[in-house]
């Protein structure tokens, strides 16, 4: 196997979602190492800012809006399909299930037609943990039950169906990774907003109630992403890509105080309390027609497992994390202060 990021076999790239928080790490490693890129993008203006002219080919692709994307993969070695809809990732609705059909099923299917009618040798495709579920009190791996229980897992546990069927159909080489949470410097996720609203004094202090939630670091994805694309024992598989630990909301707000440099609160919110003002907020959802702030999905989010083991990645193909939480948050609080100025 090549090394990763060696670009021995990546050849030339398309990039869907180039301009996503994955998206711009991984089109930038695949420059540093020499690739020819092409960019699928919804906003032309995006890619301005972020490469000048010459840089990256790029092609205005929407996949909301229909199948036809062009002759995008022309001359292409090599696709990584990032794009997609995350914004209502928990909506379970009609319009939610359309919504997340049209770009992610719909739209997956149109970039492998695209791709095999190209001659394209590989095509990654980047998942979600939410395929298999909204997580458990016990370790899941790529063995575990799946059931998607909101209309973004679905959608995108139908778009891995999708890659595998053409992988094995066509001889494509193909591969499909399952992601956690990412985190890293530039996002604009939960994490962020959890930085922002501790160093503001607006979290609650949380006990711990041993919760397990996995996660990855953006420069992980990118480095699992090159490896996936370059060894062929990721052919025809699924992976779960996380960074080997598994932290507690109470461990990752007490990391995020320390990066901070805020010293830990004297009291905590009880969980009987946050239950009862969550059960408050779903009933004001069925009254507004409309999520409430604080509702039972967001303190699942808080308090839940979603715990996944990435000991299959490691073995097959040997990747290794090299970042966690605690050694990325210093560099995410800086960023955080100045983007907050």
């Amino acid at each position: 196997m090549a090394d990763p990021g060696s670009g021995n076999s990546v050849g030339r790239a398309v990039v869907s979602g180039a301009t996503g928080f994955i998206g711009r790490r991984l089109v930038t490693a695949l420059r540093r190492q020499g690739t020819e890129v092409t960019v699928l993008v919804r906003d032309p203006g995006k890619v301005e800012a972020l490469w000048t002219d010459g840089e990256v080919r790029r092609y205005r692709v929407d996949f909301s809006l229909g199948t036809d994307i062009g002759a995008v993969c022309e001359d292409a070695n090599t696709v990584f399909h990032l794009a997609g809809y995350a914004h209502a990732e928990d909506a379970n609705d009609d319009t939610a299930s359309a919504l997340h059909r049209t770009v992610t099923v719909n739209g997956t299917q149109a970039l492998l037609s695209e791709a095999e009618r190209a001659g394209v040798q590989r095509f990654v495709f980047v998942s979600s943990v939410k395929a298999m579920g909204e997580g458990s009190d016990r370790c899941l791996d790529e063995n575990s039950a799946v059931a998607p229980t909101t209309a973004y897992g679905r959608a995108k546990h139908e778009a891995e169906e999708l890659v595998l069927e053409t992988g094995a159909r066509t001889g494509i080489h193909v591969a499909v990774l399952r992601l956690p949470l990412v985190y890293g410097s530039g996002s604009n996720g939960n994490l962020p907003r959890m930085i922002e609203a501790i160093d503001q004094g607006r979290f609650p202090p949380l006990p711990e109630n041993h919760n397990k939630r996995s996660m990855v670091h953006v420069d992980d994805v990118v480095r699992a992403l090159l490896i996936a694309v370059e060894n062929p024992r990721a052919n025809g598989e699924v992976y779960l890509v996380t960074d080997g630990r598994a932290y507690s909301t109470y461990e990752i707000c007490a990391l995020i105080r320390r990066a901070l440099g805020k010293s830990e609160p004297k009291w905590n919110v009880p969980i009987g309390v946050l239950r009862a003002a969550a059960g408050l907020g779903d009933a004001i959802s069925g009254i507004r027609g409309r999520p409430f702030f604080f509702n039972s999905v967001t303190l699942n989010k808080l308090i839940g497992s979603a715990w996944y083991s990435s000991e299959n990645v490691q073995r097959d193909l040997g990747f290794r994390p090299t970042h966690t939480l605690e050694t990325a948050l210093p560099e995410m609080v800086e960023d955080y202060r100045r983007r907050a100025g």
